[in-house]
């Protein structure tokens, strides 16, 4: 059941992936599917396309036809579904990758009916998988469709008013799967554009793909402060983006309040892990801005409630209504950035005038998938009587694991719900405060750990 998480189902090739799982899935899979066809692609592993064949077996065998989509980014799995090829439009999409896991890991990122089939879903499903009997023989039907030509072209027809700017964009791929598009998209609109570690490479040679980790952003803060004006990396199925300056190295809550400037009347939702700072200023600006949990499903079904223009998480998915379908696409928000300098926004001059705080990056306590729930349970009841020399709780927000603010700053305590880890966040108007805060709640979750 570990393979079955909150937002996707993810594992370790053959350990847990293998032939008589991922075909059960597929069959399994094919009774939430009300229509005949459903778009399957897959990322750069070598273990992909073999992934894709036991789908494929499962999904036919439940009566359902596959479009293959090959190798292509995440956000092109997304973007099929809104799409007609030859007249045929499908009635779901499965992403087959293991996203920035490591080389061993694979998994399925599954779209239903434009909306991301996940939570009580995905443990439905995992119910039945295990009781699954899968005919062999069944026929396979499979069509081949251009979905990646259709979204380039999309693309550079959308923002060919970007042809002509001078600025030097450098990037780092990371050998993922964003190579695939954002090198033909960069062409397309004739930007003077450098790439690294362009092809596709599911062992990952240069460095692990995931750009919230500032020791995967080396080489290509190497390149910028040698030849960029601005830099993108991205991580192993490009659905998270991370931007660099000469002076910043822009979290995805901070991306959201550059986006906003060009966003009119809008709504924006932030997640737990977000900066003070940014909703205060989008509130400032008379933006609605509202904060919910973590997570890329739990932001598209809340876009799609308050008909908002724009999410984002700390980590760089960043998910546009506005002008777009309302998923993450972190090639669609490089070249959405690249418009902000187009129409002359000083990206950094903006970034200088907000007040200054202080702030950690996501912290991860290793704890147990049992035990992490009941931590924050425990903390939550901890708080009702706090220690007495914690700092002066101003308010608690539980929507997802445990905010608590203070007079100059927040904390933050949550469970993943992917890997088996606590995440903490820290921000404050001063490093002592920062510090002070962090040292307290990790008191609290020590003392938490003993009691259950």
């Amino acid at each position: 059941m570990s393979i079955y998480r909150e937002y996707d189902i993810r594992g370790i090739y053959e350990q847990e992936l293998d032939k008589k799982s991922v075909t059960a899935i597929g069959y399994v899979l094919s009774r939430y599917i009300k229509g005949d066809y459903v778009a399957v692609g897959y990322d750069a592993r070598s273990h992909s396309p073999i992934l894709f064949d036991y789908l494929v077996h499962g999904l036919n065998a439940g009566g359902k036809k596959v479009l293959d989509m090959g190798l292509i980014p995440t956000p092109v799995s997304y973007f099929a579904n809104f799409q007609t090829f030859d007249g045929i439009q499908p009635s779901a999409s499965v992403m087959i990758t293991g996203s920035h896991n490591p080389s061993e890991y694979n998994g399925f990122k599954i779209t239903i009916d434009k909306l991301p089939f996940f939570g009580k879903q995905i443990q439905d499903l995992a119910l039945h998988v295990n009781n699954a009997v899968v005919l062999s023989g069944a026929k396979t039907e499979i069509t081949k469709i251009d979905a990646l030509g259709l979204y380039k072209r999309y693309m550079i027809k959308q923002f060919g008013h970007l042809r002509g700017m001078k600025q030097k964009i450098v990037y780092d791929c990371g050998n993922g799967v964003a190579g695939v598009a954002i090198k033909d998209i960069f062409d397309g609109l004739g930007l003077n554009a450098h790439g690294i570690y362009v092809e596709p490479d599911g062992t990952f040679p240069n460095h692990h793909p995931d750009p919230s980790v500032s020791e995967n952003l080396k080489d290509i803060k190497e390149l910028l402060k040698k030849q960029g004006d601005i830099a993108f990396a991205y991580d192993g199925d490009a659905d998270r983006i991370a931007v660099l300056t000469h002076k910043h190295n822009i979290k995805g809550d901070m991306l959201a309040l550059l986006y906003a400037m060009k966003i009119d009347n809008s709504t924006i939702i932030g997640e737990v892990k977000c900066s003070q700072t940014m909703y205060d200023e989008l509130r400032n600006r008379g933006i609605n801005v509202v904060m919910y949990k973590t997570g890329h499903s739990n932001l598209k079904i809340k876009m799609k409630e308050l008909s908002a223009d724009l999410a984002c998480e700390v980590s760089g998915h960043i998910f546009f209504k506005h002008r777009y379908f309302g998923y993450d696409d972190a090639i669609y928000a490089t070249l959405r950035f690249l418009e902000l300098m187009h129409d002359g926004i000083d990206i950094d001059a903006e970034l200088d005038k907000l007040p200054q705080t202080f702030s950690t990056d996501e912290i991860k306590i290793q704890t147990t998938e049992e035990k992490k729930f009941k931590i924050i349970d425990m903390i939550k009841q901890m708080l009702q009587y706090p220690p007495k020399d914690f700092p002066k709780i101003k308010d608690i927000i539980d929507i997802d694991g445990v905010r608590i603010v203070f007079e100059n700053g927040w904390g933050l305590v949550r469970a993943s719900n992917t890997t088996p880890v606590l995440v903490t966040r820290f921000e404050a108007k001063t490093k002592k405060d920062m510090q002070h805060y962090e040292k307290k709640i990790n008191i609290l979750i020590q003392n938490a750990k003993k009691l259950i």
